[in-house]
């Protein structure tokens, strides 16, 4: 089952030392006692991600000091401060079985909406992206959240997939959702940078 609440941190570290950050950070885990947290490695730069369930928010202090241990393992091959985003679940057009989808990769959908829309676009994404999503067998799972804190607010897809990465972006640029993209700018999404950004990443945890 999804879990309802989830941890984002994100980190920029220096290309020629993403290994060791990488080393770090699953030894990390596996000297701090907190299960099923999974780490990645973006695709597309030196950035490393860990997405963690949450049981409840009584878990953040703990989690405040488990960062404050990483900071020391791991920040020393950082280019940029951590990034962190408190997320709580909303729906799954296609859910997952665990807490986080157990898959070989992830997308990381963000869309910002105004409040004065989040409604509407509510009952549009489930006419439109979650139809393409339900249809798309190249995603084998994809979950909304939505932000409880974070410096990007929004609504945040986890998407996870098996297949070669170039496969499932496919289904995402296709004539069909690059329409759905453009209703999407035209009547939900705010302008500037943040309003829309996706991001790949493949699993480093062993599964």
């Amino acid at each position: 089952m999804s879990s309802a609440l989830i941890t984002v941190t994100e980190l920029s570290v220096k290309p020629d030392q993403a290994d060791a950050a990488v080393a770090a950070w699953l030894a990390h885990h596996a000297a701090s006692g907190i299960e099923g947290r999974i780490l990645y490695r973006g695709l597309e730069d030196s950035t490393l991600l860990e997405l963690a369930p949450l049981a409840d928010y009584d878990r953040i202090e703990e989690l405040r000091k488990d960062w404050r241990v990483l900071w020391d393992a791991v920040g020393p091959m950082a280019e940029s401060d951590f990034s962190r985003q408190l997320l709580h679940f909303v729906e799954a057009p296609k859910p997952s079985a665990d807490p986080l989808p157990d898959t070989p990769y992830v997308q990381m959908r963000h869309v910002e909406v105004p409040p004065t829309a989040y409604r509407a676009y509510r009952a549009w994404r489930e006419e439109t992206i979650f139809d393409v999503v339900r249809n798309a067998p190249e995603v084998d799972y994809f979950e909304a959240y939505h932000s409880v804190l974070s410096s990007e607010p929004g609504v945040m897809f986890v998407s996870g997939f098996s297949c070669a990465p170039e496969d499932y972006t496919a289904v995402f640029t296709s004539p069909r959702y690059q329409e759905i993209v453009r209703q999407a700018g035209d009547s939900y999404i705010t302008g500037g940078d943040r309003g829309l950004y996706t991001r790949l990443y493949a699993r480093v945890t062993p599964a």
